[in-house]
Formats: structure tokens, sequence, C-alpha cells
């Protein structure tokens, strides 16, 4: 149990029922019919305390600091735990020794069972399951289950956390009213056994539950060798060791108990139980009533409330989910416009960069113009030079016919005429030259200007008496070089298709989604048949006790606890 209870005081002739009075009053217990007070007597047999007597006029064994101890235990069990127990100090005190009884093996659990228990005893101890809860097997298991499979300790609360997990969301009372739900289903649920000897003095069981009374072998409390209906019996009663169970069909079934000191805790459970089973089939008193009444009344406001709390839990757990999208959103965007921030100060930069590239090209245009518009006129001076070079070779010529006409006239001598032939020459041939060494060069630098084209020169000697005006850069042309350079820096267009991909790759970011969990629920028989027959391989057959084996044989015959009940209620066995 979860606690003692301090010495309670008593008085000499106290009867067994003011002390068990006293315990229920201080524990708060209002279904007292579940419960009795047990101890030890001399002989060291386990016996019920009887109400109807003194304390001291019991076989009670006395402690050396002359007090008394008792256990508050379950005595009779109901036949449907969900619909027989009002209270939740009732639910949980059958859930707390019952749990003992199993890990005790007092109360024989099959492996698949067992871990389902575990499960949802570790859900009413520590709630939803949490990976970081350390389980200890001792408690959970009993070490016969354990050491029957070729299982580590691991592998076993692996087991129990994944049976734990499909527990969530169960309050302590819906846990425990789970594990009662398994544990009456199992086989030997509910029995009180005592040792005892049939006519031919071979030894056995008497099994008496809810249900009816049962014999049983000694190894085999699984399924009885004989079994008789509280509806079957008429009267059940002893003679020093003898008892009698006298059913409906006037026949008589005759054992002796092992120990007389027991006889009459036997006895008194009988009654007990036969009358509780009556009960159950008549109409509840007033006060069953009523506690119904106040037990339903709570658990309508307990649900209210675990619903509230579901709700706001469910409220809560969208709204981080919702906080979590948010800040995930949050940073994508913030991500998105620093790429964006930094695209448009790369963007920026590129602009003055081009601007800058632009006005550069400007100036060397201007620089280019300024150069042709100089070539030009050093193109249009070299053609008045020549014009007055020719004009000057006109004259010098007509000038050297006067010559020659005046020397044939005159009839001079040859060398004179040769003199005379130089000092006319002379000077203007020089005059010649030089210009047309400057011409070549104006030459050279038209064809730099014009991309070295070779067709692109200036006219010279003949050419240039023609009357042909020198080339020269049109003004158009520098134009279009200016807007080839404009198109190429234009920054508007990139600009502008850049940040509509951007801001349309953010919309569609935007409108996901985040998907949306389930769940499921699987009915525990099917995954008790599954988790049977996944440690099947694992199974040590020589570690399996009578109970293990009749168990086995039921299943593998269909039959539960009930069915075999019945069965054995067919026929009596020979040995009685």
């Amino acid at each position: 149990m979860d606690a003692d209870l301090e010495a309670v005081p008593i008085e000499a002739d106290c009867y067994g029922r003011d002390l068990f009075d006293v315990v229920c009053r201080i524990i708060g217990m209002r279904e007292v019919w579940y419960f009795g007070l047990q101890h030890v007597n001399k002989k060291g047999f386990p016996c019920w305390l009887q109400m109807d007597k003194k304390i001291l006029n019991q076989d009670v064994v006395r402690q050396s600091d002359g007090s008394y101890f008792f256990l508050y235990l379950v005595k009779y069990y109901p036949e449907v735990i969900e619909d027989e127990l009002v209270q939740d100090i009732t639910r949980h005190l059958f859930f707390l020794q019952i749990k003992q009884s199993i890990l005790s093996e007092e109360l024989y659990c099959q492996p698949e069972a067992a871990v389902l228990l575990a499960s949802y005893a570790v859900q009413a101890m520590h709630g939803d399951h949490a990976p970081d809860i350390e389980l200890e097997l001792d408690k959970l298991l009993p070490k016969t289950v354990i050491h029957q499979y070729d299982m580590t300790a691991d592998m076993w609360k692996e087991r129990i956390r994944s049976w734990w997990a499909n527990n969530s969301g169960l309050s302590v009372e819906e846990a425990e009213m789970e594990y009662l739900r398994v544990a009456q289903d199992l086989s030997v649920y509910g029995y009180h056994y005592y040792p005892i000897f049939n006519q031919k003095d071979t030894d056995l069981l008497l099994g008496i539950s809810a249900q009816g009374v049962g014999i049983y072998e000694l190894m085999n409390r699984v399924s009885p060798r004989a079994f008789f209906p509280w509806s079957d019996i008429r009267n059940i009663q002893f003679n020093n060791k003898l008892f009698t169970i006298k059913v409906t069909d006037k026949s008589k079934i005759k054992f002796r108990s092992q120990e007389a000191s027991v006889n009459h805790s036997i006895l008194d459970l009988c009654i007990g139980t036969h009358n509780l089973y009556l009960r159950r089939r008549q109409t509840d008193s007033l006060e069953i009533q009523q506690m119904k009444i106040q037990a339903q009344e709570q658990r309508e406001k307990r649900a209210r409330e675990v619903a509230k709390h579901q709700k706001e839990r469910e409220q809560r757990i969208r709204l981080e989910h919702e906080r979590d999208r948010l800040k995930s959103d949050n940073e994508i965007i913030n991500g998105k416009l620093s790429d964006l921030e930094n695209a448009m100060r790369s963007t920026k930069e590129a602009n003055r960069f081009y601007a800058e590239k632009a006005r550069i090209s400007e100036t060397e245009a201007l620089e280019l113009s300024k150069r042709a518009n100089q070539a030009e006129a050093e193109a249009q001076r070299s053609k008045m030079s020549q014009i007055e070079a020719e004009e000057m070779k006109i004259t010098l010529e007509r000038k050297l016919r006067d010559a020659h006409r005046i020397i044939q006239e005159t009839g001079q001598s040859t060398p004179n005429l040769a003199r005379s032939h130089h000092d006319l020459f002379a000077a203007p041939l020089w005059n010649y030259t030089s210009q047309s060494l400057h011409q070549q060069l104006m030459l050279n630098r038209r064809s730099d200007l014009n991309g070295g084209s070779p067709d692109a020169v200036l006219p010279l000697g003949e050419d240039a008496a023609e009357g042909e005006a020198p080339p020269v850069i049109p003004g158009n042309q520098l134009g279009s070089m200016f807007e080839l350079y404009s198109d190429r820096l234009n920054p508007g267009m990139y600009s502008s298709q850049f940040f509509n991909v951007e801001l349309n790759g953010l919309r569609d970011q935007m409108q996901k989604s985040s998907d949306e969990y389930r769940q499921r629920n699987l009915d525990f028989r099917t995954r008790l048949a599954d988790f049977r027959r996944e440690i099947e391989a694992l199974k040590i057959e020589d570690r399996q006790t009578e109970n293990d084996k009749a168990h086995e044989s039921n299943l593998q015959n269909g039959l539960d606890r009930y069915a075999s009940q019945r069965k054995s209620e067919l026929d009596l066995p020979s040995f009685f």
C-alpha cells in the first residue's frame, strides 16, 4: 500500500468490527464491504480477523512491543470492476493490491498481459510517455516473466515504452481503471486459495471467487478440476476439519483443510462472497445509489475538467506550432530580405560602376570628337596648302616655259640654263616636300581614328587637285556610339526583373501549410496476440511453470477463464 497508518489504540474488549470501522473512517472508505483486516496466526497462516469476536480472543500474534499487526486488504472481489467500484479511493486500493499481487506472483499473469499492465502502471505513476524517465523492471514485471524469455532488460523496457506511448492522454484514474479491466480477465484474478485434502488424501487447492468455488490441482491454478457456481451451491458447512458443499442436485462434495486454524476464515470468506453475489442481483440500497450518484457527478466534473485541460493543451500546442511556424517563416523572410538587400546593394554598386563607365565613355567620345574636328581642320589646312602648292607649281611651270622661251630666244648656253632652272625650282620643291610630309602625318592620324582602315585616307597630289573633300567622322556616328554604351549601361530593366522574381518566390514560400498529425488507436487484445507471437521465439521452455502450460493449453483450445469454469461444471471428477 502507499502508506502505513499510525498506531490505533484499542481496548481489551474491542471487537474486530470496532477496529475495522476506525480504520475505514481514518482513510475515508465508504465501500467497506470489499475489505477486511488480515493477520498471520500463531502457526504462520494468513487469516481474516473475525468481526463478531473480540480481538484478544482470536489467534492473533502479539508483537514484541505489545502491538498487533494487521493488513487492510481486499477480501471480496466484484464480478465486474467497472460497474461495481464507485469511489476513487476504492479503485486506487484495488489497483495497488492487484499490482502487488502480480509482482509477488501470488496472482499468475501471462507475459503479454504483464507488459500491457506495466504500461498502464507507468502511465498512472508518471503520466504521458517521457523518454528521460528510467523504468525499474522489478517494480513493473514479475521476476518469473523476465526469466522465462531470452530477453535483456533493455528489450523489456523498450516493449513497455512502446505500449506506454499508446496510453498518451490517459489520466491517473483512467490508467488505473484500464489496469483493472485487463487484470480482471486474468485466469486467477479474484481468487483466495487454501490447501485442502480430498477423501483420497490428495493435495488440492480450494479457490474461492466472486463466481463460485473451484477445486484445483496443487501446481495448476489456471484450470479448475471442478467448479461450482454460487447459483448451484445450497450450503457450505464444516465440522472440525471436514467441509461439506451441498449443491442443488443434492450431491455433496467433502474435503478437509490442511490446517484447522483457517477453517473459520474459509467459512467466513465463503459466506461473505455468497452474500455479495446475492446482493448484486438485487436493487441497490439507498446508500449505494447515493454513492453512485455522487461518484457519477464527480466523474462528470472531472471529465469536464479533463476536457477543458485537454482543449487548453491542444490550443497551447496549436499556438506553439503556429508560433514556431511564424518564427520559421519570419526567419525565411528575413533571410530573403537580407538577400534582397544584398542584391540591391550589388545592383547599386553595379549601377554606379556602369554610370562611371558611361561617363568615362562619354568623355572618351567627346575627346574622339574633338580629335576628329582637329583632324578635319588640319585636313582643310593641308588641302589649302596643296591648292597653294599647285598654284605655285603652275606658276613655276609657266615661268619655266617663259624661261625656255627666253633662252631659246636669246640663245644662252646650256650651263646658264641649268643654273637658272636650279634657282627657279629649289625653294618651291622644298616647300612642297615639307607640305607632303605634314599631310602624310595627318593621313596616319586619320587612319588611327577610323580603326586602322586602309581605305580611309586623305587625298594627296593630283586627287586633291580635283577638289575632293577629306574624309571626316560624321556626328551621327559619334551619337550611335554613345547610344550603344547607354543601352548596355541601362540598369532599370535588370533591377525590375530581379525584384519581381524574388517577390514571387516569397509569396510561394508564405503560402505553404503544415501537415496534420494523425492518431492511431489499436485494440489491445490484437496487440497482445501480436506481442505474444513476437516473444514466442524467445521463450525458454524448461522455465515454464504449470500455470504457463495450462494457460497455453487454454489458448490453443480457445478457452478463457469463464469458458474453463463452464467446462468444469459439466461433470465432477472421480477423486471426490
